[in-house]
């Protein structure tokens, strides 16, 4: 009876896999929900991974599974998977039914993040505690290194690679990132292992010990040494996958919210470049960090549990018999975010700011240093922690990679709010208090830690933010939106002077620390005094941020401050290109509403502008009308703004926008940008692409190809155009040598031959725009054009003549002969009298 029951699991997959490719989804979710249910997890281990990929995908991408970042709420099988998937539903079953049974199943190194797979490879233990214990090492050496995971760490890290993995969108379907499966699947899963309210739901499986198995234990001196700048002791012990049979249950079931989160950082934020990796990993940096920290513990008084100690046990050597191989070959590969999963780490940030703000209010009230673990729950400890110790560091990197590598462009909207949503954490707490205006709405005292502790996250990225910025085409709505967006945030009050004070905390040199506190820390009743107490604080305040800014960027950092001479220049000339997109939107708008007002009716009759080459082009089409009242208001409002956040004087800068104005008028646009003489003509400088963006000075652009093959103008009647093109091209084919012949003649009839069958500008537009020697010299051949009969204009004024006509009497024959003949006598009378007029 054994050898029908081993080969049972295999006929199961058999099936199974049959039924993927002729079922529909619906009968398959159906059927796989019985054999969950029915099948002991001895069996269903073996269709797991497949049951996962063919789900998520493979990690690859070669299998799309179920696409669920293309699947959304309009389609049929929108609510079957998210049944499914659901975190109580059948496929969550399966996970925790084999959990119970210790399954493990592994992973290729070569899938995880590159500076992750880097670290692994040169034979070092990574920081992040996901990794450890897990390493499968074989034979033929480093290169074909697996993770054995367990089932719940196996789902997880499938679900999370697959936002990472290159999508291929069906043609033609089209639909929001926020909408997707895959985004609704990632806040449901986010609500219900890090529940704002309550706590996190057992698992339906248990083992002997009352509780799904936990991964096997590890030494809290490395458990969360990875998430870098703080100490593991700020966690409590059960928090560290380390289930006991008299532990309270929430601490066993800790360890999912713990993973989850582990998860979705690693795999989405666990991105930078081959310099920012080495920078990190250098041991002058973290030995000079160490260093530091040693010499604050030397003091006459310790500060609390020094941030990110331990960081240096992570580092072991895991194969000292295996040589490293090369980095460079390992993190060459650009990574490059997508739109979709800047949004999606978003709503992580989001969330993690209102699970960590769900504290009860005794755990708001205690302070760190003096926080008692007697009566705190591990979920309760786990939220107390988890924006500092699970993300700072990574999305900094993060955001710090996009800011510098994003696209010119509004898409950039995306990672510009991750970024706001981070830095106000405040807006997250769930207090529903009377709403107030967005220029009186305050930052509470309180926050004062948090905005210290991730000062680099307010004033490196502000200062990279300013550098996009001066590139970027502020007439465009979407790019003024944004501009007003960061000014509107740092202009709340009070969160400029909390950013102060922490700079000024961190220019805190550290011998004035050493001279204030001689006698170390007395309490009153030891023969001190409170200010004791306060130094105490202050100084464990200037180590937290002094801290957390090494641990980012290296002591050998050089800080430039926010406030500082060098930056506040930058935000002045950042104030100029403001001040001049407000005037050249102003320009386009005027220029605008020229334009509607001369292309009536009446410009049909020649008496509007015809000049199609030179229509003004200082911005996008969509810059007209309502967008460009929108930039003007949302350029306006940043000023005021950014006047606030660095107490400018408003009337110097008042006086600066009136200069810029009076100074750039129209005659200012008729001038070329900023170029310098190049081997092959003019090259643009920085200032010229500046002024081109700004729509401050332009090139006068004349089309110069063939004009019978310009594109069918608006006022141009397609049909007739092909029609009178294959008529002309006949003539020209066939009578060209002849024409040729006659406009090359010196005599009367070679002048009148060149006034119909050649351009006459065409010498004249060449010289004015700057081409190369080859079309510069480039000769124009006589030609017969018959295209200006498809203007919609000649065509009605044919017809009005037509009519003209028969109301005298004239049939249609009569009216053509006097039209040809008038042409005729008007070409003549321009051939002897047009070089006079010219002249004139």
């Amino acid at each position: 009876m054994a050898a029908p029951t081993l080969q049972q699991p295999s006929f199961l997959l058999a099936n199974l896999k049959a039924d993927a490719t002729t079922k529909p989804l619906l009968q398959r979710c159906q059927d796989l929900v019985k054999i969950i249910d029915e099948y002991p997890a001895k069996e269903l281990h073996l269709i797991f991974p497949w049951l996962v990929e063919s789900v998520f995908g493979s990690l690859d991408g070669i299998i799309a599974g179920w696409n669920l970042r293309l699947l959304h709420s309009r389609s049929n099988e929108y609510n079957i998977v998210m049944e499914f998937l659901n975190p109580s539903g059948p496929m969550m079953k399966l996970v925790y039914k084999l959990q119970a049974e210790e399954y493990k199943y592994e992973i290729p190194v070569n899938y995880l993040p590159g500076p992750v797979k880097a670290c692994i490879q040169e034979g070092v233990l990574p920081d992040c505690p996901l990794f450890h214990n897990k390493l499968q090492f074989p034979l033929s050496g480093l290169l074909t290194l697996n993770l054995a995971l367990n089932p719940f760490e196996f789902f997880m890290f499938n679900f999370a690679y697959c936002l990472i993995t290159p999508k291929n969108s069906p043609q033609g379907q089209h639909g929001s990132s926020t909408d997707s499966a895959y985004f609704v699947l990632v806040d449901t899963y986010l609500k219900y292992f890090l529940p704002i309210e309550g706590s996190v739901p057992p698992s339906p499986f248990s083992d002997s010990r009352g509780s799904v198995t936990a991964p096997s234990p590890r030494s809290s001196s490395v458990s969360f040494a990875g998430y870098g700048v703080h100490s593991p002791s700020l966690l409590k012990h059960h928090i560290f996958h380390q289930p006991s049979v008299n532990a309270d249950p929430a601490a066993q079931e800790i360890w999912r919210s713990e993973t989850l989160l582990q998860m979705f950082v690693e795999i989405w934020l666990h991105h930078y470049s081959l310099e920012m990796y080495q920078k990190l990993q250098s041991p002058q940096v973290k030995l000079a960090l160490l260093q530091y920290r040693l010499s604050m513990s030397s003091m006459p008084c310790q500060p609390h549990a020094p941030p990110g100690s331990g960081t240096l046990h992570t580092y072991q050597v895991l194969l000292p018999f295996h040589s490293p191989p090369p980095l460079w070959g390992l993190l060459e590969e650009p990574f490059s975010p997508t739109e979709e999963h800047v949004l999606v780490v978003r709503l992580l940030v989001k969330h993690l700011h209102a699970f960590s703000n769900s504290q009860k209010p005794e755990q708001l009230s205690s302070s760190p240093s003096a926080h008692s673990h007697t009566h705190t729950s591990p979920l309760e400890e786990f939220k107390r922690v988890v924006v500092q110790r699970f993300v700072q560091q990574k999305l900094y990197l993060f955001l710090q990679h996009c800011f510098g590598h994003w696209p010119l462009d509004a898409s950039f909207r995306a990672v510009l709010e991750t970024w706001l949503s981070y830095i106000q954490p405040w807006r997250y707490t769930g207090e529903k208090t009377n709403p107030q205006p967005d220029q009186n709405r305050t930052v509470p005292d309180k926050w004062e830690s948090f905005v210290q502790e991730n000062l680099l996250m307010y004033t490196k990225l502000f200062q990279v933010f300013l550098n996009r910025t001066v590139r970027t085409d502020l007439v465009n709505a979407k790019n003024a939106l944004m501009v007003f967006r960061v000014a509107k945030v740092f202009a709340q009050p009070n969160l400029a002077d909390m950013i102060q004070k922490g700079e000024q905390l961190f220019l805190e040199p550290e011998h004035v620390l050493h001279h204030r506190q001689p006698r170390g820390y007395l309490t009153p009743s030891q023969g001190g005094s409170y200010l004791s107490s306060r130094q105490r604080v202050m100084t464990d305040m200037v180590f937290r941020v002094k801290s957390h800014v090494y641990a980012l960027e290296g002591q050998d950092c050089q800080y430039k401050q926010m406030f500082g001479t060098e930056l506040r220049g930058a935000v002045m000339k950042l104030i100029q290109i403001i001040a001049q997109a407000r005037h050249t939107a102003k320009r386009i708008s005027d220029h605008s509403s020229e334009v509607a007002a001369n292309n009536s009716f009446l410009s049909w009759f020649g008496m509007g502008s015809s000049d199609h080459n030179n229509t003004f082009s200082g911005a996008e089409p969509e810059e007209s009308g309502e967008c460009l009242k929108k930039t003007h208001e949302f350029l306006d409002r940043a000023l005021e703004n950014l006047c606030q956040i660095f107490k400018l004087n408003q009337g110097q800068l008042t006086q600066l926008i009136s200069t810029l104005g009076s100074s750039q008028d129209d005659g200012n646009c008729k001038q070329l940008p900023d170029c310098i003489q190049g081997e092959n003509g003019l090259i643009l400088t920085d200032l010229g692409r500046r002024q081109i963006l700004n729509g401050l000075r332009r090139f006068d652009i004349h089309y110069q190809g063939d004009p019978e093959l310009q594109p069918i103008r608006s006022y141009e009647n397609a049909l007739l155009v092909r029609l009178f093109y294959r008529i002309s091209s006949l003539v020209n084919e066939r009578f060209g040598e002849h024409m040729n012949t006659l406009c090359s003649r010196p005599d009367f009839l070679g002048r009148l031959g060149r006034h119909y069958l050649a351009d006459p500008d065409s010498t004249a537009k060449l010289k004015q725009s700057p081409q190369s020697r080859r079309t510069l010299e480039r000769n124009r051949q006589p030609r017969l054009s018959l295209r200006p009969l498809a203007s919609y204009r000649t065509i009605l004024l044919l017809l009005l003549f037509y009519v003209f006509g028969a109301l005298l009497s004239f049939g249609p024959i009569s009216s053509t002969l006097l039209i040809l003949t008038g042409g005729f006598l008007y070409g003549l009378l321009m051939t002897l009298f047009g070089d006079k007029l010219k002249t004139h």
